[in-house]
């Protein structure tokens, strides 16, 4: 596959992000999933590689590289510890991006740098409690006062919302004008009114903090706004197309964790007096998870090619997350069978792998709103 997009030095970055993951992550996935606990050290190594914001041009403390390069070191990043990937995803996909791509030079000096060396950690606040997939029925709500907005409401299901530093927040200025009064801001951890609440106890993905997130009457400084005034819908739907390239890169990892997890044990498990991987029903299974692996990969990188050249690429991510996530969740599925009983229990790590697939279905657009993605592009005029 290599042959068709990977340059010399997008192959560096896999093979430094493959040894890393290996050496480093892999060996601590399955404590930091029993214990629910953030990898910090873990993060504080992926800024100092370049991790943390690769796609942050050089002349803000970033690694100026590529959206390819970015979802090759997803890859191998997932496959070592999912909780991992996601909090390197969201920092690169959902803050730096938009920043990147709308905020003032002053935003971009001012945030950009520790956050691509891992010194500070952002968050993407969008979702709230009575609005998910709707991204247009916002209902916190931001005033403008002299020099100020002030904030006040609620989100919901903010991944990195407990450690954030910096929170790329949505809100609007008129709940009556839909996507149309969106704004989006940069706040600040010690804000005034700023709180985290509620930790959700997950099925997956547990090293990372999915959090309620509470604003009380937040003074936000008027050059905290990102873009200008009713451009936070467009945003917010701007940086989530980046974001599911990311996810979808996620996907792969965790997929190809438990392919490789599957080959192992089906060499060493002997049944009927060989290796179960001479069974022909075993090998079908594995031809499938390979096949469906390399087609999702494909995608991906097309997507991100696609990101790359400057073009829109809005069907091509949402195909890439939609396929790759579904994909996952039955490569898992299926790598347990290969199992048998052992896959059921926490001893081996496919179960694992098959509990942090299933978000991929879900967070930065479900399955369903990437279905709509594509097919309201493909029935347009």
């Amino acid at each position: 596959m290599d042959i068709f997009l990977l340059d010399d030095e997008h192959k560096l970055i896999r093979e430094a992000a493959r040894e890393f993951a290996r050496k480093e992550i892999a060996p601590k996935a399955k404590e930091i999933d029993a214990n629910g606990r953030f990898p910090t050290e873990i993060i504080a190594q992926l800024g100092s590689m370049g991790f943390m914001g690769m796609m942050i041009p050089e002349q803000y403390g970033g690694a100026g590289m590529d959206t390819l390069s970015y979802v090759i070191a997803m890859e191998e990043i997932a496959a070592g510890c999912a909780s991992t990937s996601v909090i390197m995803s969201v920092n690169n996909s959902l803050v730096c991006s938009p920043i990147v791509s709308y905020g003032s030079e002053a935003q971009k000096k001012k945030y950009l740098t520790s956050l691509a060396k891992g010194e500070k950690l952002g968050c993407f606040a969008l979702s709230e409690p009575s609005s998910g997939s709707d991204a247009a029925s916002l209902r916190t709500v931001a005033r403008r006062e002299g020099d100020h907005y002030i904030i006040n409401g609620s989100k919901n299901f903010i991944t990195n919302g407990r450690e954030a530093d910096t929170c790329v927040l949505f809100a609007t200025l008129d709940m009556t004008k839909g996507h149309k009064a969106v704004c989006a801001f940069i706040l600040e951890k010690g804000m005034p009114g700023y709180s985290v609440g509620k930790l959700e106890d997950k099925l997956g993905i547990c090293g990372s903090s999915t959090a309620q997130m509470h604003f009380d009457n937040v003074k936000v400084p008027v050059e905290n706004l990102i873009g200008v005034e009713g451009q936070g819908f467009r945003i917010a739907l701007s940086t989530l197309d980046g974001g599911r390239v990311g996810i979808a890169a996620q996907a792969l990892g965790i997929a190809a964790a438990a392919h490789e997890a599957a080959k192992k044990f089906a060499r060493e498990r002997e049944a009927f007096g060989a290796p179960i991987a001479k069974l022909q029903g075993i090998q079908w299974h594995i031809a499938d998870m390979a096949t469906r692996l390399d087609a999702a990969r494909l995608l991906t990188w097309r997507a991100a090619v696609k990101r790359d050249s400057g073009e829109r690429y809005s069907r091509e991510a949402a195909m890439a997350k939609l396929y790759a996530s579904e994909m996952a969740m039955w490569l898992t599925t299926k790598a347990i069978q290969v199992h048998g009983g052992y896959g059921y229990i926490k001893e081996y790590p496919v179960e694992r792998h098959f509990r942090d697939a299933k978000i991929t279905e879900i967070y930065e657009g479900t399955s369903e709103i990437q279905r709509l993605v594509i097919g309201s592009s493909e029935l347009a005029d």
